[in-house]
């Protein structure tokens, strides 16, 4: 067994009865615990870790946390709780409890964890929407079906089985094997699976080819890793999250898309995987302003609507301002025939006005260099010429970066 422990954190004042009974099955099961206190008031709960010892870590020092106002403090806690966290050399693991405003706090400081350190939240909202709470991390979330109000029959199978998790993934520790490849990120959604999976294909020989769902936190998760130096390239051939974050939909990325490529130069070939659909939850849940346009249901609980002309163009402008502050090597490949399995001939997304939008408005945008070019192939997406072109374009571009060379496939 690793010498360390595991952080158990929630709000002693309300909680306690939860953490110790935590700390007590982690500790039969032959790990030790350590209780973090992150309340906001003051109780005679004790914990191994103090709120006040926490709260001291913030830049404003206990004073910023302990105000009197639960809004402020809560935040002001999160803050405390990641830099706390961000010094501790001795973790082995981190399991956490709470209700909205619990899972708010600890949240953002186990987003800043390592990938890989085992991290669970039990939460009263784990059933409900988990991308703020998880974000682009490996964090798990178990819902405690009752609420966290002293122990019960319920609460302690669940706690019980929250604890055994936890004291099994860092009893059991995984050791990732070695990998002389090195790691590049792709991103896919259902309708260019086609096209990744050949791409993926072709490229796995010489590269450790992570492939991100493109869900909005997929596109995060993959930046996280290149800012950290794990992925040393993109093949971006799904950009769809834009569509959600220009006209609403349920799977956004954020203004930072492209930031890591913009701030670790790393050679980037980009495509317009998806940017024909803004995805929304079931059909009633599509907003009404709407009404009267076209509309794929994907499953029961997705509903893909087609983006306009308008929405293409204004989507050409984001990435082409993006594609500009990309130092690096980069190509930008637009197929003629269609964006998805949905946009093309006889499909129901098949819109070549609405794709040229987005064209004409990238182009416009763009200033091409000889290390930024936007490439037209007359090919749809999943066209396998279109996807080999992709894999070998990114092959050439890795070869070309200095930081790569000694990476570089022969």
């Amino acid at each position: 067994m690793n010498s360390g422990c595991v952080y158990i954190l929630g709000t002693c004042d309300t909680k306690h009865a939860e953490l110790y009974y935590i700390a007590r099955l982690l500790r039969e099961s032959d790990v030790t615990p350590r209780i973090v206190d992150i309340s906001t008031r003051e109780h005679a709960a004790p914990a191994d870790v103090s709120a006040r010892t926490v709260a001291g870590f913030h830049p404003g020092r206990q004073k910023a946390v302990f105000t009197g106002d639960r809004g402020r403090s809560i935040g002001a806690m999160a803050e405390a709780l990641r830099l706390y966290l961000g010094a501790r050399t001795d973790m082995l693991g981190v399991i956490a409890i709470g209700g909205s405003g619990g899972t708010a706090l600890v949240a953002p400081a186990m987003q800043a964890l390592p990938l890989g350190l085992p991290k669970l939240i039990v939460s009263t909202i784990a059933s409900g929407n988990t991308a703020p709470y998880v974000g682009g991390t490996d964090i798990m979330m178990l819902y405690s079906v009752t609420d966290m109000e002293g122990l019960n029959r319920l609460s302690r199978i669940i706690l019980c089985n929250a604890a055994h998790a936890m004291a099994g993934m860092v009893r059991m520790k995984c050791v990732p094997q070695p990998d002389p490849r090195p790691a590049i990120g792709l991103t896919m959604f259902g309708v260019t699976t086609p096209c990744v999976d050949r791409i993926v294909h072709q490229l796995s020989p010489q590269f450790d080819c992570l492939v991100f769902h493109a869900t909005g936190t997929g596109g995060r998760a993959m930046e996280r890793l290149a800012d950290e130096g794990m992925i040393r390239g993109f093949v971006d051939v799904t950009l769809t999250e834009y569509c959600d974050l220009v006209a609403g939909g349920i799977f956004p990325c954020d203004t930072d898309r492209l930031g890591a490529v913009i701030r670790t130069k790393r050679p980037y070939i980009g495509s317009c995987g998806g940017l024909d659909m803004v995805n929304f939850g079931a059909r009633a849940t599509v907003p009404e302003c709407y009404r009267g346009r076209i509309f794929v249901e994907h499953n029961p609980q997705i509903t893909l609507m087609r983006t306009n002309a308008d929405e293409c163009a204004a989507m050409g402008r984001m990435i082409g301002q993006q594609l500009n502050q990309c130092m690096g090597e980069v190509r930008f490949f637009y197929p003629e025939g269609g964006f998805s399995i949905l946009d093309r001939p006889g499909a129901p997304f098949y819109d070549p006005e609405a794709d040229e939008a987005f064209y004409a408005a990238l182009e416009h945008t763009v200033h091409q260099t000889p290390q930024r070019r936007l490439i037209r192939l007359p090919h749809a997406i999943n066209d396998p010429v279109f996807a080999d072109t992709l894999a070998h374009a990114f092959s050439d571009i890795f070869k070309e970066n200095p930081d790569n060379a000694q990476h570089s496939p022969q």
